[in-house]
């Protein structure tokens, strides 16, 4: 009996899961579709970015913080560093790789060696 109860609220339990995802879904969904859609969302977002970031550094400009200068310089290299990989050094990377595995494989083929030695 305690097999069946406990089946039975395991449905249950699947069921208000199922159900709640789905009115979450269906009520959601097109508000943040429209949000997207919006140029004035994504005024606002900036515009609120703008107002947080000058109420944060503003003062510590004015005391001659070295914090900003930290900030600037890690979001200088997290940027420079992302599009260097994304736009030069990510495919050229994988495709020497892939070479050089290639080329390893039938060395090993050639001269009779595993490559687990």
């Amino acid at each position: 009996q305690h097999t069946l109860y406990n089946l039975c609220c395991y449905c249950c339990y699947l069921l208000f899961q199922y159900y709640t995802t789905q009115k979450i879904l269906f009520t959601m969904a097109p508000s943040l579709l429209e949000r997207i859609a919006d140029p004035a969302y994504y005024k606002g977002k900036i515009a609120d970015f703008q107002v947080s970031s000058s109420n944060y550094y503003k003062p510590l400009f004015r005391s001659g913080s070295v914090k900003p200068l930290w900030h600037l310089m890690a979001f200088t290299s997290v940027v420079m560093y992302t599009t260097n990989y994304i736009f030069l050094k990510g495919s050229k990377a994988q495709h020497a790789r892939h070479e050089q595995k290639i080329a390893l494989e039938e060395y090993y083929k050639n001269h009779g060696i595993t490559a687990h030695h």
